[in-house]
């Protein structure tokens, strides 16, 4: 049973996501809905990453010694000086272990 559950979800997914990427079908998107659908990333990246940054220890934890928060707080700032998703993703993870390291 949760095997046919698993592969029916897998179906729904597929199909969900076929139909807006198979160019001969004649569905298309009005310009808002595009647009639209263009926050749904960030949305989701911050729905996953808030509660790792804010409660890494299942609590609020917005000290100045928290490593999850500097760390993010560095891949903010180097992504807005660098505009390198790449550079600013490994600088961060860099920053965010030696402080993980150093503070605990």
């Amino acid at each position: 049973m949760i095997w046919l559950l698993i592969i029916a979800m897998g179906v729904v997914v597929f199909l969900n996501r076929y139909a807006f990427l198979e160019p001969r079908l004649p569905l298309r998107l009005s310009s808002n809905a595009r647009q639209f659908l263009g926050f749904a990333v960030p949305g989701m990246l911050t729905a996953i990453c808030g509660p790792i940054v804010f409660m890494p220890d299942h609590h609020l934890n917005l000290s100045p010694f928290n490593p999850y928060l500097l760390g993010a707080m560095a891949a903010i700032a180097l992504v807005l000086l660098t505009r390198s998703v790449l550079l600013s993703m490994l600088v961060s993870m860099l920053i965010f272990f030696v402080l993980r390291s150093c503070l605990a």
